[in-house]
């Protein structure tokens, strides 16, 4: 256990106050931040403050305290013109000093923003619902300081609960005072602007106080007062655009008013029709505003698999949109909401919510919405879906908190935010200087990069480009270096082709290819000799669709099979064989139409199979009949991955990311996988649907004109250790999930870093979750994790364009920069082969 110590003291004055301060951090600010007053956001409190926690006259009882500190003679001049007056001196104690029980109930919060930014929070319980004080420490303060105050407050908070000394904690006991389960600390404003626009990463916190206060729930000593829903509308929709547009932040010019609705539709048959309250996201105050306190919401049929959404109170209509995947719908039983987002013609997005009475009235609505979508995907009546699976369905489009959480200790190393400009100077790795100043902003082809293959065994990446394939060398400073082109890509007749799909295979010696025109067939590339060596015919009969490893790290080894899916097959590629390279004894067919579309394998080869339906199956060998079938959400799958172990299945669809706990955990198969043993029909484990925040989507839709397509989303992979993030991307920007904070339920778990190119490819650099190699249309990247930011509206605007420039002015294309490679033109023609 780490000692209670204490920091040196700063200049306070603590009066006669004899009790003991066991830490401190001498200089910051304390603000009242009240995210849900209309008046005003943010209060400065103390200019300049000092707080610690102290010892009281009870054992097991501390408190946090938070101190004026005054410069030297301000003091005795504020004594001296306030007089002597005892009544005058007690109010001044209260003024120069604030004191709160150190309790669990206050959710006492640190979090690091950037380098020299760290936030103490914690809940103002004699205030309104969401009021926070917030301690944000000066840029001299430590971040060591800030670590040990925030372990010794879970101390005291435990010592408090269970009325015993620290020292009997486990580090699981202390965890439970970390309250990730809280949203993110909103900002607070700088002194004399309370009205400055609040990030876009607070969104989540501010509508969920809202809701929070409309539903009535208040503190024991908050006083009752009304709800939102008790407001003017006047007053609502009047106060919070005139605050949004004294903001300075680029991000207001997005702040218009959304479009009229369309005509609706005539209905063949209403799915659901309820009353709720309409809020409307603004993006510079970076919170949800009432719109209306009554409308009706009403989904519709309107024919030809096509449904429509509705929206209008008695005097007017708000909006109406087609129920389409893209409007990214997530529901909130906890707070009786439902978002979603709307885009129009004009390229614009929004981002709405409804928030209803009761839970009964959404879950309702929720039954008619997402009947219209699985419809509207899956061109089939939802009525033909089983029961239990429907409820599949259901819970997986709600915001819910996963079951069984890791334990261990977690020390995330991932930066929030990195604003300096460390990039190194350009580090050139060709030889013809006499064109160094004759920057060639393209290579001289009409290709772009396509696909990646990361080396397990060996520290290489290959990029796919047309006909060719660029290899390039990790560095251990996380710089790519670009090593030789394999220039013409070709069957071993001479026919050049652009392979649609690469994998690496005997401890990256080999490539097995596909061409786009022939799936019978497959190829291999001799990498040492960088040419097509083996033209391979799988089946007369059975294309191949997709293949994959025997095994998560055959490639390492000389396995010389490996596993390959059609339509409606599953099955082994032996290439020892004669003829016919697919292993007829290992072959699975089906005599319906199961449009298989991805695979994926565990350490031990268990082996998991998606689907364009959007269900999985989980295999323990092949030949047989699945141990598990997981029913499906709507969309196609596009990608599929893995946990070594097999607790783990990740799948990708385009606009959202499927995680499913493979785990049983009750019943006669407790213990088992279920690529080992079958769940229990009423048992099939629980999905977590991985999604950005609609308010993210819109803001990501603003900035690019794209909705979300993600690439296929990967674990990071290591035979050292677990699994830890998810990397994946959509247009120009990665994004890496945090995997403990996704099972932990956390809001928002992801981190972000934006390209001025839509990324083609992207994987984690085998064995580490720190590094990821992005591959875009004319450029490979190794990025770090720490260069990556939380989803703020700056960081979703992206630096590109200061990127763009450093890039032009340090040097000529065909340079690293931060473990970027941009091809060249010699690059991308001669062959070293």
């Amino acid at each position: 256990m780490v000692p209670l110590i204490a920091w040196p003291v700063g200049k306070l004055l603590f009066g006669s106050n004899s009790q003991e301060s066991m830490i401190e951090l001498p200089q910051g600010q304390l603000y009242l931040v009240r995210p849900l007053s209309p008046k005003g956001y943010s209060e400065l409190i103390f200019k300049d403050a000092a707080i610690r926690i102290r010892r009281t006259g009870q054992d097991f009882q501390y408190q946090l305290v938070v101190q004026r500190v005054y410069e030297e003679g301000e003091a005795e001049l504020l004594a001296e013109e306030e007089g002597e007056d005892a009544e005058i001196d007690a109010l001044a104690a209260e003024r120069d000093e604030k004191t709160f029980l150190l309790d669990e109930a206050i959710r006492f919060r640190v979090e690091n923003r950037s380098h020299s930014e760290k936030v103490l929070a914690w809940k103002d319980l004699s205030g309104d619902v969401g009021d926070l004080y917030e301690f944000v420490c000066d840029p001299s303060v430590h971040t060591a300081q800030v670590e040990a105050f925030e372990r010794i407050a879970r101390q005291c908070q435990y010592e408090r609960k269970y009325r015993r000394s620290h020292t009997t904690a486990s580090e699981a006991d202390l965890r439970q005072f970390e309250f990730d389960d809280e949203q993110p600390i909103p900002q607070a404003s700088p002194i004399h602007s309370p009205t400055l626009a609040r990030s876009i990463e607070s969104a989540d916190a501010m509508f969920q106080l809202r809701n929070e206060a409309n539903t009535g729930v208040k503190r024991e000593s908050v006083a009752a007062r009304a709800s939102l829903a008790d407001n003017a509308p006047g007053e609502q929709d009047s106060e919070a655009p005139e605050e949004a547009n004294t903001s300075t932040d680029a991000s207001s010019s997005h702040h218009k008013p959304p479009p009229s609705a369309p005509p609706q539709p005539e209905p063949l048959e209403v799915l659901s029709h309820e009353l709720a309250e309409l809020h409307f996201f603004d993006f510079p105050s970076g919170s949800f505003v009432l719109k209306d306190a009554s409308v009706a919401a009403q989904v519709s049929d309107i024919g030809k698999w096509n449904y429509w959404l509705h929206v209008a109170s008695t005097d007017q209509e708000w909006l109406g949109i087609p129920v389409v995947a893209e409007m990214n719908p997530v529901f909130n039983f906890e707070f009786l909401s439902f978002i979603f987002n709307q885009f129009t013609e004009d390229g614009s997005a929004y981002s709405w919510l409804l928030r209803f009475k009761d839970r009964d009235t959404l879950a309702r609505f929720q039954e008619g919405l997402m009947q219209a979508l699985w419809e509207q995907l899956n061109e089939q009546k939802w009525t033909k879906v089983k029961e239990r699976e429907r409820q599949y369905v259901l819970d997986a489009f709600e915001d819910l908190t996963m079951e069984d959480a890791p334990a261990e200790d977690e020390h995330e190393d991932e930066s929030e935010t990195d604003d300096t400009d460390d990039r190194p100077r350009s580090e050139h790795y060709d030889s013809d200087e006499e064109e160094e100043e004759d920057v060639e902003p393209q290579p001289q082809d009409d290709d772009i990069n396509t696909g990646l293959a990361v080396g397990y065994k060996h520290d290489r990446s290959f990029v796919v480009r047309g006909s060719k394939i660029g290899v390039f060398k990790h560095h251990p400073n996380n710089h790519l270096e670009f090593s030789t082109n394999i220039s013409k890509v070709e069957t071993p007749k001479g026919e050049l082709f652009s392979p649609r799909k690469v994998m690496l295979h005997n401890e990256d010696r080999n490539m097995i290819l596909q061409k786009d025109n022939d799936p019978n067939k497959l190829y291999r590339m001799d990498l040492e000799y960088g040419k097509v060596v083996d033209e391979w015919n799988v089946h007369e009969d059975i294309p191949v669709l997709e293949f994959a490893p025997e095994n998560k790290f055959a490639q390492m080894t000389h396995e010389p099979t490996f596993l390959g899916v059609s339509k409606n097959a599953l099955f082994r590629v032996d290439p020892r064989l004669s003829g016919a390279k697919l292993v007829d004894s290992q072959l699975k067919q089906y005599a319906s139409k199961n449009d298989f579309s991805a695979l994926s394998t565990t350490e031990k080869g268990y082996i998991a199979v998606a689907s364009n339906k959007g269900d999985i199956r989980l295999f323990d060998r092949l030949g047989i009949n699945a141990k598990t079938h997981i029913p499906a959400l709507g969309e196609p799958i596009i990608g599929l991955d893995v946990s070594a172990d097999g607790r783990w299945v990740l799948a990708t669809c385009r606009t959202y990311l499927l995680l499913i706990d493979a785990l049983q955990k009750e019943g006669k198969n407790e213990g088992k996988l279920g690529f080992e043993k079958s769940f229990a029909a009423n048992a099939k484990p629980q999905p977590r649907r991985l999604t950005l925040t609609p308010e993210h989507v819109a803001q990501f839709h603003h900035e690019t004109g794209q909705g979300v397509s993600f690439t296929p989303a990967r674990f990071n992979t290591s035979p050292e250790g677990g699994e830890s993030s998810i990397i994946t991307a959509t247009g120009p920007y990665i994004i890496d999930w945090n995997l403990k904070k996704v099972i932990r339920g956390a809001k928002a778990p992801y981190i972000i870093k934006r390209y001025s190119e839509d990324v083609k490819a992207d994987d984690f650099k085998f064995g580490s979750d720190q590094n990821v190699i992005v591959a875009l249309p004319n450029e490979v990247n190794m990025v770090e994790k720490n260069k990556m930011s939380r989803p703020t509206r700056e960081s979703i605007a992206g630096d590109f364009q200061r990127l763009s420039t450093a890039k032009r002015s340090s040097g000529r294309v065909g340079g690293v920069h931060s473990g970027r490679y941009k091809l060249g033109k010699d690059d991308v023609v001669d062959s070293p082969y």
